[in-house]
């Protein structure tokens, strides 16, 4: 194995991070100072170290998290709660989340030490889908959906139209017969002739508030916003808000399916 990829992999830090520490001598391979990043080690028998003190091989690990709403998809904040504030620190040191989630939605975020991981699932050019529930002030018609399904224009006029997505509608109706299935504070219990509707929208890219943009560009206003699935990964209900847990191998793949 590559010494900055066993580092990495450790939670010492990014592999961009951990060349550095490299080049600047911090490393020893069995004592010896190595300040090539590239060099081969054998994970199981070198003892390698950082700044004197001896690096346990951790591996690759993969969380599912089930996201509440009212934190942000941030290592750290001076002011809002974060996603890692729900994990022991020592469980996720070296460990990052892939994608973002605003804060307002809740859902399924993945977080892992593994880049090439990332990759896969964030880069455009892989066409990972990401599965979205969501409740919206208005309603959504065949034009509605034919316009999503097909791309739709989300900004300004240089910006380019949205991928192709999937929309399924779910229930519609008044608020006030669906109030209880849903909290928001965007919606005045005044307002109980106010028309809803809620359903599922696949994306397979990342736009910043994407999936609430496209639907603002049919009328629609999103008032709850869930993300349940990440490529043929669906969230683990049993989960409940604000825990985590490993992913299986089985899962792991899943998402890149």
């Amino acid at each position: 194995m590559r010494l900055d990829k066993f580092l990495a992999e450790s939670a010492i830090g990014s592999r961009k991070k951990v060349r550095e520490y490299i080049k600047e001598g911090s490393v020893k391979v069995n004592g010896e100072v190595i300040i090539e990043p590239a060099i081969e080690i054998d994970e199981n028998s070198d003892i390698v170290e950082y700044l004197s003190e001896i690096v346990v091989y951790t591996g690759k690990v993969y969380y599912m998290f089930h996201k509440p709403a009212g934190c942000i998809t941030a290592k750290t904040d001076a002011v809002n709660k974060t996603v890692f504030d729900y994990f022991d620190n020592t469980s996720v040191k070296g460990v990052f989340h892939v994608g973002r989630l605003d804060k307002d939605t809740e859902g399924l975020l993945l977080l892992t030490n593994d880049g090439e991981f990332e990759h896969k699932v964030m880069h455009p050019k892989k066409h990972v889908e990401k599965t979205y529930f969501f409740w919206a002030l208005g309603s959504l018609d065949e034009a509605d959906k034919n316009q999503l399904e097909q791309g739709i224009c989300i900004g300004q006029d240089k910006e380019i139209m949205t991928k192709p997505a999937k929309i399924e509608v779910d229930k519609f109706g008044l608020y006030k017969d669906f109030k209880h299935e849903f909290e928001s504070e965007n919606i005045s219990s005044t307002h109980h002739s106010q028309l809803v509707v809620s359903g599922y929208l696949t994306i397979s890219e990342g736009r910043k508030h994407q999936v609430k943009r496209m639907l603002k560009a049919v009328g629609c206003y999103v008032v709850y916003l869930k993300r349940i699935s990440i490529g043929g990964l669906t969230l683990d209900e049993t989960l409940e808000k604000g825990s985590h847990r490993p992913l299986t191998e089985r899962e792991i793949l899943k998402v890149l399916a």
